[in-house]
């Protein structure tokens, strides 16, 4: 029996401007995931403050709802086998100075703001992400 999963992956804003999707997507496919659906979208701030209503009460809320409403983004479904953790794993640490070599924040993120990528923390939250973007 397998046990597919599906996850959010946005490649953000910084990633976005230079170009840098294709290149993202490679390592998404070259590692087993499967892009089931996907959309380059510019959301608005309040889209976006829906988006990470769950970090409303931290500091950087604000920031990070300019950041990703700041330019176009890729939305992207993933799947494979624990698509969650996989995910996690290969977008490497929030800081990209603290990312592990090989991870996609280490090689291509700026900053802990600016840092290309984002993906669902748990598969729940993969859901209502993916919903948030692909629900007609």
């Amino acid at each position: 029996m397998s046990n597919k999963e599906q996850t959010l992956s946005i490649i953000k804003p910084d990633a976005v401007e230079r170009n840098l999707d294709n290149q993202i997507k490679k390592i998404f496919l070259s590692n087993g995931f499967k892009i089931i659906n996907e959309k380059k979208i510019k959301i608005e701030k309040s889209e976006a403050e829906k988006f990470y209503k769950v970090h409303e009460t931290k500091p950087f809320y604000d920031d990070l709802c300019s950041y990703l409403s700041s330019g176009p983004i890729l939305v992207m479904v993933l799947e494979k086998e624990n698509a969650v953790l996989d995910n996690r794993e290969l977008m490497g640490a929030t800081n990209p100075k603290e990312a592990s070599e090989g991870t996609i924040r280490k090689k291509f993120g700026l900053s802990i703001d600016k840092n290309s990528v984002h993906g669902s923390d748990s598969i729940e939250n993969a859901k209502i992400e993916i919903d948030f973007f692909f629900k007609d």
